[in-house]
């Protein structure tokens, strides 16, 4: 944005949308060695261009010999948005690295990392608990284990020495990545000073301090936030002049403001992400940190409407393109919501999100228990499962591949059909498990009953349309072999 508050329009390059094939194809080795996995390479570029795998996976690519082409392409797959790591080893994070502005357009890749704030007045003890309850905190979601996944450092003390023995003591009670929160570039040093070689996150450079936070940086070879509340001019100026310095692994903080500043806030990270991903603006092409922990600077007495508001800005930020949240509160109402958004928004939108077809045990059944069947849409198949294990049932469930559709939807697009409950009878060996031919469908599919009996030579019962009826319908209906 410049001073008549206009953005800037660049020459657009290739989105990865316009980038086919054959463009990938032209600069591999064309060796069909098939040391990527693949029969061929023109399938290997394929999976590429659908972001189904990267370069990496072609060993002749990172020879000498290629090494032009490896370049080239490197090039041509280069995400409008840079991805930064923060955080080193299996915990961690890669922030950025977005190729769309809308998800539906191909699919977002490096879910939102969400730190949660610790600060240099707090106690050992009160260090020490907040630590645990931010590195355990777990939430099950349809299969999927659900974690935060950094901590924030914040100076509240302004003192180098309470910074940097609370640095220390964090980084010492966990392995998830830290982001380092201090104006002050001495205070600064001495939170890295004690993390050396671990890749925090520096936040935060700004229009006073950014020569000597730049300096930091590259002693400590550490990623560094830049923070420009309010102002894309001088966020855009302090961009050029860090990258022309040799900082290339920057965060932008463009300034996130609750209630009334809470729409322009919104606005900013929108045109800041359209810049990037529309017009390819380098300037702007890198990861977004929102800091809903904002809202408790605010007035408010209520910790419930705090709360509360920091929930409801964390949501719009995920949708509106922060690729790093940085909140406070750690109630579950709080961040479940976050967290169960983001896997949704994160998930592939081509494929629907499934679980492995097979035989289910649960408890301890025989072979007089009951056969259940169901579909292999996540979201179904966990509600099932939880509901049998509530009820303490020992059965057998037939999952069945639909590809991640459920009941419903599959029976509607003819996926879950007589015929493939009977291949799935067969395929598994489900016979040879029970005494019994008797099958429990979903109520859903109850129009399939009589097919099914014809294509499986069992008995079939059709169950409720809601799995939480299933103990009440084995205990009312179910009699093995009957």
């Amino acid at each position: 944005m410049n001073g008549s508050g206009t953005m800037p329009q660049k020459k657009a390059k290739k989105s990865i949308r316009e980038i086919s094939p054959i463009d990938v194809y032209s600069l591999l080795p064309r060796t069909n060695c098939k040391e990527c996995g693949e029969s061929n390479c023109m399938a290997f570029a394929t999976r590429v261009v659908n972001g189904e795998l990267s370069l990496t996976a072609c060993p002749p690519l990172h020879t000498d010999k290629y090494r032009k082409e490896h370049e080239s392409l490197s090039a041509l797959m280069a995400p409008p948005v840079r991805q930064v790591t923060i955080g080193t080893g299996e915990t961690g994070i890669a922030v950025g690295g977005k190729y769309v502005l809308q998800r539906h357009e191909f699919t977002y890749h490096n879910p939102t990392p969400v730190a949660i704030d610790v600060n240099d007045l707090m106690t050992d003890e009160e260090l020490d608990e907040r630590v645990r309850q931010i590195s355990g905190f777990s939430y099950n979601y349809i299969g999927r284990t659900l974690t935060l996944n950094a901590i924030a450092v914040r100076s509240c003390s302004g003192d180098p020495g309470l910074f940097g023995a609370a640095v220390r003591k964090v980084a010492g009670a966990t392995r998830l990545p830290l982001i380092l929160c201090a104006l002050d570039p001495v205070v600064m040093e001495a939170g890295l000073a004690v993390t050396r070689g671990q890749h925090p996150l520096i936040y935060a450079a700004t229009g006073k301090n950014w020569k000597a936070m730049a300096d930091l940086a590259l002693e400590y070879q550490a990623p560094l936030a830049v923070f420009s509340p309010q102002d894309l001019p001088l966020l855009r100026s302090l961009v050029r002049t860090l990258l022309a310095y040799g900082v290339t692994d920057l965060v932008l903080d463009p300034g996130t403001v609750a209630e009334d500043g809470l729409a322009r806030t919104i606005d900013t990270f929108t045109a800041i992400r359209k810049q990037a991903c529309r017009n390819f603006d380098e300037l702007f092409g890198f990861p977004l940190l929102g800091v809903p922990l904002t809202v408790w600077t605010s007035g408010e007495l209520s910790e419930d409407v705090l709360k509360w508001r920091e929930a409801t800005m964390a949501s719009m930020l995920l949708s509106r393109y922060s690729d790093l949240l940085i909140m406070h509160s750690l109630d579950g109402w709080v961040l479940l919501p976050q967290l169960i958004w983001r896997f949704n928004l994160y998930s592939d939108p081509r494929k629907p999100v499934s679980v492995e077809a097979g035989v289910k045990s649960f408890g301890r059944p025989d072979r007089d228990s009951p056969v259940l069947i169901t579909t292999n849409y996540a979201l179904t198949y966990f509600t099932v499962e939880s509901d049998i294990k509530a009820s303490n049932l020992d059965c057998y469930l037939i999952v069945t591949d639909t590809g991640g559709l459920s009941v419903e939807s599959a029976v509607a697009g003819r996926y879950f059909t007589a015929d493939a409950i009977a291949s799935a009878i067969k395929e598994f060996g489900v016979a040879e498990m029970v005494n019994h031919k008797t099958l429990i469908i979903p109520g859903l599919s109850a129009r399939l009953s009589g097919e099914t009996e014809e294509a499986t030579g069992w008995k079939i019962l059709v169950g409720p349309k809601d799995s939480s009826g299933i103990a009440a319908f084995i205990r009312e209906r179910w009699s093995a072999g009957s």
